[in-house]
């Protein structure tokens, strides 16, 4: 039995996969808001590297030799790993892999955008880059691309996170980003929202107001984002050609594979490829989305146009959403309180090629203790969805008698996140 296959550096995919090449039904387009032109202010907001590619419907983009160096120097490829004790511990039949992309510099899958964005952005002459972060993971990665690249660094990190992960600040400060606490009094967006309400804890939607606020004064300021947008997306499909290689190695084939979802970068980034197969009728595996109770953005938002951010300074984009305005319970998944859905994950939904599944905040520590004290990787808030889903389908493994094979990806660890697991340890933890 092989429990960890690794590949070598020259097995680092050399292209982005492009699903928008080969959706079921065309993807509906950003539309501008009545009286406003958000579409044309999307070059001042974004590199054009980054646009062109959100556009594209070339199956296949070639990754720059300088971003795939940066890959193979960060920690690709990352392990496929078989999770023995637990598979043992459920007396299952199934058998469950994970893609470890928590052994990231910065651990978790965001490494991957972060890198090609700072990277265009350099070349187009930029001189800082701001964004948005949840639980800090994307600020994390994108604080160490732009030290990489030598750019300034700009993070506006949900207050709620900033509160709960303060080591996560300490880490993008390492890496010379400068964080600030959203909503904050850096920006007029910030500035209203705490005239308002004072402690506000903040939400992903406002914490992109601010950071493309600042992109929007300033030529030689761009905004990247974590998640959400095609172009990011693209970026992550690394790790699902890596999964495919891997897989045949173990001459396995897929039964089952799950992702947690936010904004939908791990969960496109790994499953993209395989859906490919899916649409075009080649394979009957099953992509299980995994969310927030607290925020079951596919399992109860509406298909439809909505704004990417609070204060509508995106275009409007054709997804699943909760409504711009939406504001999260303060669960300890920072990166999954999002109000929105990748447009061609929302699509894929709509159309039944990917089913949404929910949890507790409590079931999902449950499942990231016994996923630990079975592996030895502590995973993060957000990986613990994913991991409690394919628990669940393992466990009707053991009641069908199916040898099913399910695949997760593990999109982070959870070592910035211990105040989450003690109060989940000394039962303080509600159950949004």
């Amino acid at each position: 039995m092989n429990n960890k296959i690794e590949l070598s550096s020259d097995d680092v995919p050399s292209k982005w996969y492009n699903i928008n090449a080969d959706l079921p039904v065309e993807l509906p387009m950003p539309q501008n808001s009545e009286g406003k032109d958000q579409i044309g202010n999307l070059p001042k907001i974004f590199c054009k590297e980054c646009l062109d590619q959100e556009f594209s419907t070339e199956r296949y983009i070639k990754i720059p030799n300088e971003v795939r160096q940066l890959y193979q120097r960060l920690g690709r490829p990352t392990p496929l790993c078989r999770a023995v004790g637990l598979e043992e511990k459920l007396n299952t039949p199934a058998k469950i892999y994970y893609k470890r992309e928590d052994s990231s510099p910065t651990g978790s899958h965001k490494l991957n955008s972060a890198i090609a964005q700072a990277y265009y952005a350099k070349k187009e002459g930029v001189e800082r880059l701001t964004t948005e972060t949840g639980a800090g993971q994307w600020g994390t990665a994108l604080s160490l691309a732009s030290s990489l690249m030598d750019l300034e660094c700009t993070v506006y990190m949900v207050r709620v996170s900033f509160d709960q992960k303060p080591f996560r600040k300490t880490i993008m400060q390492l890496y010379d980003g400068k964080v600030y606490a959203s909503p904050s009094m850096q920006t007029e967006v910030g500035k209203k929202i705490l005239e308002e309400t004072p402690d506000h804890p903040g939400s992903l939607g406002i914490a992109i107001s601010e950071a493309v606020e600042e992109a929007l004064a300033d030529d030689k300021v761009k905004y990247t984002l974590g998640s959400v947008l095609n172009h990011v997306v693209l970026h992550q499909t690394v790790i699902g050609q890596e999964i495919q290689t891997q897989l045949e190695i173990a001459e396995e084939e897929p039964d089952t594979m799950v992702a947690c979802v936010g904004g939908g970068s791990n969960f496109g980034g790994s499953l993209f490829p395989f859906l490919r197969e899916k649409i075009k009728g080649n394979s009957d595996c099953e992509f299980l989305a995994a969310e927030p109770s607290a925020c079951p953005t596919l399992s109860e938002g509406e298909y439809r146009y909505d704004f990417g951010d609070n204060m509508g300074f995106t275009p409007l984009l054709k997804m699943f959403t909760l409504g711009h305005d939406f504001v999260a319970p303060s669960v300890h998944a920072g990166g999954l309180r999002y109000h929105g859905m990748n447009s061609q994950i929302s699509l894929l939904t709509k159309e039944g090629y990917i089913t949404p599944r929910t949890a507790h905040q409590n079931e999902v520590f449950k499942a990231g203790k016994l996923f630990a004290q079975t592996e030895g990787v502590i995973p993060a808030p957000e990986t613990c969805h994913a991991l409690k889903v394919a628990i669940d389908e393992a466990q009707k493994c053991k009641q069908t008698g199916e040898e099913k094979t399910i695949v997760v990806n593990f999109s982070g660890h959870g070592l910035m996140d211990f105040k989450g697991y003690e109060s989940y340890l000394n039962g303080t933890m509600e159950n949004s």
